[in-house]
Parts: C-alpha cells; structure tokens; sequence
C-alpha cells in the first residue's frame, strides 16, 4: 500500500528539485545499513555518535533515520514543504536508500520524481498545513492525505483551488479567525518555536486574503498597501485582457518615472509566463510592471523577470512579508479582516529545544 510522508529540509534547497532526490541529515552516523535495522542499535549508535545530545532527543533522531532507511518504500509520495519561499513540493520515491559519502552535507538520500513543485501553500486548509508543519524531519501524513492526493489528480491547480474553496465554503464559511500566537490544537501538542510560528501567521494572512476578499477588494487592498509603503496608488477601471489594476508613482502628481502599472491576481494558483507577458504588454518607455498574487510563478515566469530590469513579480510570500513589515500602517477596515497581535516567542535554535 503507497504511503505519503512529509520531510523538512531546508539545508539544501532548490538542489533537492534539480537533481532529484530527498535527504536528511545526521551524516557522522555513516551508513545506516551498516548498523542494521534493529532500533536500539539504532538508538545506541545515535547517542555515541552525538554524545552531547539531549537523551530525549535520541529515539527520534534514531525513528527518522531508521524510517527514512527501511520503512519508505519506492513509490510512496512524499510532500515536502520549503520554508524560504512558503512553498511545497509533491514527488514520488523511485529509489531505495543510499548513503553518499561525497556529498558536502546530507548524505542520507532517495531518489525522487518530482511531480509538482513551487505549489503554493494558499491551495490547502489549514489543518493541512498544520499537519505538515510538524516539528519531526520525517513523519507520515495520515489525516489529510485525501485532500493532498486529491491536489495530485486534479488536472489543475485552478480546478483544485474552486473544489476546494466550495467544499470548504459548505463545511466552515468564509470567517476564520487567527489562532493566537499563529499556533492550533492540532500540532499534536509540540511546544512552538519561532519558525513555525512565523510560517502559521504567514499561511493565516494568505488565507485570510484568499478567503475574505473579493477580486476587486484584492485590489483595494493592494491599492494601500503600497500607499503605506510610500507610494502614491490608486485603483483604475481599465480591465481588459492585459489590464492594469492599480497605478503607483513615487512622485505626488504622478508625472515622474517610473511610473508602476499593477496586475492583481486574487488566487493561490501559480502564474505562468503567457499571463506575466499580459501585463508587460502594457509597458511603454518609463514604466515597469508589478504583477501581485497570492499563490507562486513557474519557473518561466520567474526566467522572464530575471532577464528584465522593468518587472517585478510578487507572491503570497513577499504580500506576508510586507504586511508583517507594515502592519501597523494599514487602514483599520483591513487590520479588522487580518486579526494579528505582536507578540514575544522563544526562539531556540533546533539543538536547545
């Protein structure tokens, strides 16, 4: 029977969609198979190999790397979130462990297909998300693994995205309010940290935005955000095929380059180049474009605003981020709908938690 997991690894990054596989750390172990699949061997090799570990910490060290050995099986699915981007990534395991001894760092791998890549997290409810943002390197999703295989067979994200908001509309509404310092009963009762807190506020915003607004609240809303990021904004009716949303200027009166024409696009589903290329169409000389959405862009879209100087692209990421950095700022009518308290969080590092 396939099974899906979800791993944590941010060491290496875009590396791990490249060439194709997932990894864990633990390197100075060596070879898990040179110790055999018996855990307390496991378990005893953990504990002299890292002699100042926190004795609680041992069994787990020694479950992850004993499940990412022998229990996942060629063909189970595995989910894998990446933190700097708020992003996750859908593959198949095609090969069995490998332990490579030339690698820079994690050294305990598995080749994988990648099926779906740079999926936004905005696609999936919430407890979804919960589940996989659990503290543990490798662990197996069990109960949301409808909705993820569901993601996977869909035929695409935009069809995903309506199934789930109706079904989601007939079961909870559209109000949904923060989880106070961004955290849920559903984490299975691990203490919080910083990271996973920031990564729960953040699904919050995108979600909140997906699910209160409207298409021309999203507009609205964007419209001040770059207000109180300095800019002069203001929404415009033009709305054909290519149109342009929002017009921002630095300049009071608008009469000074650049002048920023602005695309909104109010969904988690990924952008692709034929739909940034709409917006610079618009461009005329002294113009740059800003194309604004909640969800991510493929990796042609993002190829086209590596090779021009006059477009920016910003995902739901970069829209939390800003929020975060000018909160405060925001009209009352939106810090109504986006509920958020500042607030103090411990903030060790993994080895002290």
């Amino acid at each position: 029977m396939t099974a899906m997991w979800g791993i944590h690894n941010d060491a290496l990054g875009a590396e791990l969609v490249t060439n194709g596989f997932i990894s864990i750390g633990w390197d100075e172990i060596g070879d898990v198979r040179a110790i055999g699949r018996d855990r307390s061997t496991l378990r005893e090799a953990v504990a002299r190999t890292y002699p100042g570990g926190k004795p609680g910490a041992f069994p787990v060290w020694a479950g992850v790397l004993h499940r990412f050995a022998y229990e996942l099986q060629v063909g189970d699915l595995v989910v894998a979130p990446y933190k700097p981007d708020s992003t996750i990534n859908f593959g198949r395991i095609v090969g069995g462990y490998e332990y490579v001894p030339e690698a820079r760092t994690h050294r305990h791998r598995r080749r994988v297909e990648w099926l779906k890549t740079g999926v936004a997290r905005g696609l999936f409810p919430q407890s979804a998300l919960y589940e996989i943002g659990s503290a543990v390197t490798l662990f197996r999703i069990r109960r949301h693994e409808q909705i993820f295989q569901e993601f996977l067979e869909a035929p695409d994200e935009a069809a995903f995205e309506a199934a789930a908001t109706a079904v989601e509309d007939s079961t909870t509404g559209l109000v949904e309010t923060a989880p106070e310092y961004g955290l849920s009963p559903t984490l299975d009762e691990e203490e919080p940290n910083a990271d996973r807190i920031q990564q729960h506020t953040q699904d919050f915003i995108v979600r909140t935005l997906h699910r209160r607004l409207t298409h021309e609240q999203f507009e609205l809303f964007t419209t001040d955000l770059l207000r109180v990021m300095g800019y002069q904004a203001r929404t415009t009716s033009y709305s054909q095929d290519g149109g342009v949303d929002v017009i921002a200027h630095k300049d009071r009166l608008g009469l000074e380059a650049p002048l920023i024409k602005v695309q909104c696009k109010h969904t988690t589903v990924s952008q692709g180049a034929p739909e940034v290329q709409r917006l610079v169409g618009t461009l005329s000389q002294g113009e740059v474009g800003l194309f604004v959405t909640l969800g991510t862009y493929t990796r042609e879209a993002q190829a086209m605003e590596r090779m021009r100087q006059d477009l920016r692209l910003l995902s739901g990421s970069d829209i939390t981020a800003f929020i975060l950095g000018h909160y405060e700022s925001l009209p009352t009518r939106w810090r109504d709908i986006i509920k958020l308290r500042r607030v103090y969080v411990v903030d060790l590092p993994p080895e002290e938690q």
